[in-house]
Parts: C-alpha cells; sequence; structure tokens
C-alpha cells in the first residue's frame, strides 16, 4: 500500500496491526525494513517478494530468481502461494 500510494490503507492497516499485537517500532519501521533490525530473514524475504511482485511492470524479469529462491527457502508451497495470493489482493484493493 506504501509503494501504491493507498492512504486509506496506510493509516488502516497500521491501526489494525496494532490491535493484533504489532509493536511501534515494527510499523515505524516497515519503510526501512532492509536495513532494521526488526525483520526476520523470512519478513524480509516477504517483503522483498511484496516489492517485486507490486513493482511487476518496473523491470523486464519482475521477480528475479534470487528473490524467488530467497522466499522459497522460508515458505513451503501452500504458505508461499498464500503470501503471492495476499500480495496480489491488497495491489488489486490499491
Amino acid at each position: 500500500s506504501q509503494i501504491n500510494g493507498c492512504s486509506v490503507c496506510v493509516d488502516g492497516h497500521p491501526r489494525i496491526a496494532k490491535k493484533l499485537g504489532e509493536t511501534d517500532e515494527r510499523l515505524f519501521a516497515i519503510g526501512a525494513w532492509r536495513d532494521s533490525p526488526y525483520f526476520s530473514d523470512a519478513e524480509r524475504a516477504a517483503l522483498a517478494l511484496t516489492e517485486a511482485v507490486t513493482r511487476i511492470s518496473d523491470r523486464a524479469d519482475p521477480v528475479p530468481d534470487d528473490i524467488w529462491d530467497e522466499a522459497t527457502r522460508h515458505y513451503d508451497g501452500k504458505s508461499l502461494a498464500a503470501l503471492v495470493i495476499a500480495i496480489a489482493n491488497i495491489n488489486v484493493w490499491n
């Protein structure tokens, strides 16, 4: 939603995440997830995949093998499919 500029989502999703127990540190740092100490390797893989799928029209190789391979290191087929569907849903709603 940050990449797509959806102000409703950028405002609403952190509120929901806070109610579900997410920390301020992680919410404030999401824009700098690559350099922030608050995210696991699996979360970084999911965030990288999210950026690649969201920016699919920005490059000739939309989801490079290294990003996909890193995601498959952390998620099994069913979880990876759910992640891709979740990314696609948010992008469609945005």
